[in-house]
């Protein structure tokens, strides 16, 4: 087998087509230098130099070949050698992020444009998940982290870090009778149709709006149930009934849903960070965004 170090030493010799500046070059002395390219023929069995006394008069044909070959060599062994010590640094590599829809208008935007700023080299692939979703992606492990609301219903082995916070709202379509009224609270809304996803879907979400209802007095009237909060919404601006949603959400469709802020204690609620087992890449973007 030959190996680099012997390839290096003859690229400088025929680079330098002489054996003094070569070993100089390499920061050797010129005899061992002289033997190792000696060896490396008789291990080859060809010529590679057409030698001088001190001198390399020219490359052989196959020392030309052997040449162009060893460079490339030495190239993809430096960037293999930079990749892996980029790979475990974190440099690069791939992170899998899944998110909440209303952590998109939070911190998030944000969090992703400095981390790619940063380490430009780390390719960041987004997808909108439920929370229950995004654990089971990074049990799966079709997920690297995900920005998820608490709490979930199996932690072992899950790493949660505070990541943002938001505050729930009321939300109702545009033409809503209650639309127009400026001190609305959850009572109003009583006795309205309710759109909401499914417990299964986001329990921590899901909890808090039915206890925030039974603190106002009553029990939501669910008549729709949809699959993330922009189906929620998007189900509310036609007209199926009314939904307890982000305030963050606020942006989303605002002529053809109405949003009213709700005073009640208990109404704000954390976004974290969850992480399985993260990778190197994986666990600069956590440092980043904690």
């Amino acid at each position: 087998m030959i190996d680099l170090r012997k390839m290096e030493q003859f690229v400088a010799v025929a680079e330098e087509r002489h054996f003094h500046r070569a070993a100089n070059r390499l920061g050797m002395s010129q005899p061992p230098l002289t033997v190792a390219i000696r060896k490396l023929e008789e291990d080859l069995g060809i010529e590679l130099l057409d030698r001088g006394q001190n001198r390399v008069l020219g490359l052989t044909a196959a020392g030309l070949t052997f040449l162009r070959e060893a460079r490339e060599t030495l190239r993809q062994a430096d960037h293999a050698i930079t990749t892996a010590r980029d790979t475990a640094a974190g440099r690069t590599g791939l992170i899998r992020l899944g998110y909440v829809g209303s952590a998109l208008y939070g911190r998030l935007p944000d969090t992703i444009r400095e981390f790619r700023n940063a380490r430009p080299h780390v390719r960041l692939e987004l997808r909108e998940a439920t929370t229950a979703s995004q654990i089971a992606g990074l049990r799966g492990g079709s997920l690297d982290a995900g920005v998820i609301i608490p709490p979930i219903a199996q932690t072992a082995g899950i790493e949660l870090r505070d990541f943002d916070k938001d505050k729930l709202s009321i939300a109702l379509p545009s033409d809503h009778h209650l639309a127009d009224k400026d001190d609305l609270c959850l009572p109003d809304i009583a006795d309205e149709d309710f759109v909401l996803w499914p417990m299964v879907e986001g329990r921590g979400f899901h909890l808090q709006v039915i206890r925030l209802c039974a603190e106002a007095g009553f029990v939501p009237r669910v008549t729709q149930e949809a699959h993330g909060i922009h189906a929620v919404l998007s189900l509310v601006a036609v007209g199926a009934g009314v939904a307890i949603v982000p305030e963050s959400m606020q942006q989303f469709r605002p002529g053809q849903v109405t949003y009213r802020s709700i005073a009640a204690a208990g109404a704000d609620f954390p976004l974290c960070l969850a992480v399985l087992e993260p990778s190197p890449a994986t666990a600069a973007f956590v440092k980043m965004a904690s």
